[in-house]
């Protein structure tokens, strides 16, 4: 997407302004504010179907299947996503695609005199999140879509999304994240995260550990929500390793869909790709869904920064996991699905996430760790995680290097072996900043 200057001073400009809100790390559990901001703007995520998708891990590729099936069975979509890994702007998506600058623009100046008002009402002021959930609902209104497929921050019960009235939620698989907000166990967790079920809703669930899974089906009895079960209702009934991704048959609700080629990597994606397909279908109600648009909707899906190979000789791939359950996700995937003779890990933490955790999953797979930091202030520092990573893989497997550039170039370096015969792969892990800036720097140093 090519912006002009104009455009981009000023969405420089909006980003500054929000990111002088609240932080989206600072929470004050209630949907009070955002409920009353959307009040005053005439409740604009109302005027369109929706699709609730909230979880632990999958989430922003689950919804981003959804929207590209959507799209393929000729619907007018929008998407939104968080946190992102570039650009803000790629947090709300219209027809498979960040929003034009201007179109982000022009729903700002509709909602900035609101965000201002709503200051003035509560005792804590409209956060980043909140005002740039409101910014997506308007564009949603403003375009029109057909359907938007929100993504649920964190937890579900008092996120900012859970003003919609979801015509299906999807729940993904719930680990352990967000203690601090969301409680110390699974069953506590799984609560909070039930908050998006809704009195006769329509509710696909992902496999769940039985801690969580209990939870879930609770909540959605006590309210009278239709579930589906992954493993029961609906599964992968196979799959295959296939070059650039892998080979579907998904047994959904009205039809067994067969010859799927998802080009993403890693069984959690198949999962992800047949929740995914059951809340089409659930959405369209009793028909079997056209499989050429199925075929060609996951066809056309990407998840950036998820098992996502940026760059050949060396094979580099990032993922954003950032917690034990995603890491090992990972870490499985790159143990099937690739074929490296030997692998390097350039990490970055975050200070409030389980770095012991991460590492600990990664350790069979990884032959050499370089640790750094990222450029965010949430960011664990290079030396606290050596200590961390010394003591999980030994002080020999181990490099510290704070300077993330500096840990790629490093990184790159040691893949090249031009007389040997060995296949070296790169993967760049541990928080959606750290992925996100690596991308970035990347494509600069490989366009040269």
């Amino acid at each position: 997407m090519i912006i002009s200057p104009d455009d981009q001073e000023r969405i420089d400009a909006i980003e500054k302004a929000l990111l002088a809100r609240w932080p989206e790390t600072r929470i004050a559990p209630s949907t009070e504010r955002i409920a009353a901001l959307v009040d005053i703007l005439g409740s604009p995520q109302l005027t369109y179907p929706t699709i609730h998708v909230g979880g632990t891990n999958g989430k922003t590729t689950t919804a981003r299947m959804i929207d590209s099936l959507l799209f393929a069975h000729g619907l007018r979509t929008g998407r939104f996503t968080s946190p992102h890994l570039e650009t803000y702007l790629e947090r709300i998506s219209i027809n498979g695609q960040p929003i034009d600058p201007k179109d982000l623009i022009f729903a700002y100046n509709d909602i900035a005199a609101y965000l201002d008002l709503m200051d003035t009402k509560f005792e804590h002021p409209i956060s980043f999140f909140e005002a740039v959930t409101a910014l997506g609902f308007v564009a949603f209104a403003e375009h029109p879509v057909d359907v938007a497929v929100i993504e649920v921050g964190m937890g579900g019960e008092w996120d900012a999304t859970n003003v919609i009235d979801a015509d299906v939620s999807v729940i993904t698989p719930i680990g352990f994240d967000h203690m601090e907000y969301l409680g110390q166990t699974l069953h506590e967790i799984a609560a909070t995260k039930a908050g998006i079920i809704k009195e006769g809703g329509f509710i696909v669930l992902a496999q769940q550990e039985p801690e969580a899974a209990k939870e879930l089906i609770r909540k959605a009895a006590e309210v009278g929500a239709d579930v589906v079960r992954e493993g029961i209702e609906y599964s992968v009934a196979s799959r295959a390793v296939a070059v650039g991704g892998q080979l579907l048959t998904i047994q959904g609700l009205n039809d067994t869909y067969d010859e799927i080629f998802l080009p993403l990597h890693g069984k959690h994606q198949a999962a992800n790709a047949a929740s995914a397909l059951v809340a089409v279908e659930a959405f369209f109600g009793e028909q079997p869904l056209d499989i050429e648009a199925v075929r060609a909707g996951f066809a056309a899906v990407t998840s950036p920064g998820r098992a996502e190979v940026v760059h050949r000789d060396p094979t580099i791939i990032l993922d954003a996991a950032h917690n034990p359950h995603g890491a090992k996700a990972l870490a499985d995937t790159l143990l099937n699905e690739f074929n490296f003779d030997e692998l390097i890990a350039v990490v970055g933490v975050f200070g409030d996430k389980d770095a012991t955790g991460i590492l600990k999953e990664l350790e069979p797979v990884v032959d050499h760790v370089i640790v750094t930091q990222s450029s965010s202030t949430r960011a664990m520092s290079s030396g606290d995680l050596e200590k961390i990573a010394s003591s999980i893989f030994g002080v020999d497997r181990v490099f510290e290097i704070s300077d993330l550039d500096s840990a790629l170039d490093r990184a790159v370096k040691d893949a090249h072996r031009p007389l040997s015969e060995e296949t070296i792969g790169i993967i760049v892990t541990g928080s959606v900043v750290t992925v996100g800036e690596a991308r970035s720097y990347l494509r600069k140093k490989f366009s040269q």
